[in-house]
């Protein structure tokens, strides 16, 4: 059998369990837990389309980078993508000790492996869902 068209996949985004769904119509793949936004900059709520997307991003403001970058909102404004990292590209361990709990500044985070997989496989256009 064929494996799944990658143009079918969705994500669904659920703020209150912090989980990442990759779906296939209303069939959910597999869940991706994360970190969303912090009280005050919360992650936008609603349905949005992949944008653009990059392997490394750091932003001198937070003093923090990330992996496998993928934009849903505002061309890279809003993002998922790997755990926070430092200059060097290692993971900032007070950081990856918040997954699973609301930590950013409104990207969804994910565990390195699932950021990639989202990068290498989610296309442009892609629909994603976001709620509470």
């Amino acid at each position: 059998t064929q494996p799944p068209a990658k143009d079918t996949y969705w994500i669904d985004v659920d703020i209150s369990e912090q989980e990442v769904n990759i779906m296939q119509g209303e069939e959910v793949l597999w869940t991706m837990t994360a970190s969303t936004g912090v009280e005050g900059k919360e992650t936008p709520l609603g349905d949005f389309q992949i944008q653009n997307r990059g392997e490394w991003f750091f932003s001198e403001k937070y003093q923090q980078g990330a992996k496998y970058w993928v934009s849903f909102k505002d061309w890279g404004i809003y993002l998922f993508h790997s755990l926070a990292m430092d200059k060097n590209q290692n993971i900032i361990p007070e950081e990856a000790e918040k997954l699973g709990s609301p930590a950013s500044h409104g990207c969804i985070r994910l565990a390195i492996d699932d950021a990639k997989w989202i990068y290498d496989n989610i296309p442009e256009r892609a629909k994603v869902s976001i709620h509470e």
